[in-house]
């Protein structure tokens, strides 16, 4: 059972996973001058939050599901041998290759689908590279936890995806690996509306605890949705953040990756 520390420890955003280096889109709609001042930060907040969150919220607890999906123990050779005086080593490796098996392909499934749903080559490389980022940290911290069954791909798999496996090794629910996935997508850009634009830090962490209703329910969804099959998991779209994150990848100078 995982403790109420953990949750907050995999919440924080100085967890060594990168986190603090991305705006959000922030910075991009600041320059565009659609962001300007506390009003139109909260706007961007609670958009950020019924897009991406939403749907990085779905990916992670559909990851976490994957993680944690288990066959009944009579089906098991494996954990009926458990009491026996000479247990079916063979059929243990036999089983744990099968839910090995089972469990790459379907984050390869939602790996698939969460690129198919994010539309910008540039949204795309920033999930893979936190992606990486986490992976390091939950290796490090939690070497027995199943990363070798996330997808192969190029750039590594996308970070809603490694976040939910290592929330489930961590031993939370799929409710707060989902609630700490649409958290992350308020509090780094939250974060970066005080550097970006010089807002008092008292006034943005009060329109962080205005949305804390807003993450919860978003949260509660996401965890609910990902009983679906990955097709139909949330596909929220966000147009004019992905046309903003493709110019802000050409900027030669910013104060943030994406």
């Amino acid at each position: 059972m995982a403790t109420p520390s953990l949750l907050l420890l995999l919440a924080d955003g100085r967890f060594p996973a990168g986190a603090h280096a991305h705006s959000g889109g922030l910075e991009a709609a600041v320059a565009a001058g659609r962001v300007t001042d506390l009003a139109s930060l909260e706007a961007f907040l609670a958009g950020r939050l019924a897009t991406a969150g939403l749907v990085g919220a779905a990916f992670a607890a559909a990851a976490h599901r994957a993680a944690v999906a288990e066959t009944a123990d009579s089906a098991n050779p494996a954990r009926s041998a458990r009491g026996s005086d000479a247990p079916d080593e063979s059929a243990a490796r036999s089983w744990a290759l099968a839910e090995s098996a089972a469990r790459s392909a379907a984050l390869a499934r939602l790996d698939a689908e969460l690129d198919a749903r994010t539309a910008a080559p540039a949204l795309r490389a920033v999930s893979r590279r936190q992606g990486r980022a986490l992976l390091r940290a939950g290796r490090a911290i939690w070497s027995d936890a199943p990363f070798a069954d996330l997808p192969a791909t190029p750039g590594g798999a996308h970070q809603p995806l490694v976040l939910g496996l290592l929330c489930a090794a961590a031993g939370l629910s799929r409710v707060e690996t989902a609630t700490i996935a649409a958290y992350g997508t308020l509090t780094g850009a939250a974060s970066a509306g005080v550097r970006l634009l010089g807002l008092d830090p008292y006034q943005v962490q009060a329109l962080l605890v205005g949305l804390a209703d807003a993450c919860d329910g978003t949260a509660a969804d996401a965890a609910r949705a990902a009983d679906d099959p990955p097709e139909r998991l949330p596909a929220a779209a966000a147009p004019l953040a992905d046309i903003h994150a493709e110019i802000h990848a050409t900027w030669e100078v910013r104060l943030f990756a994406s």
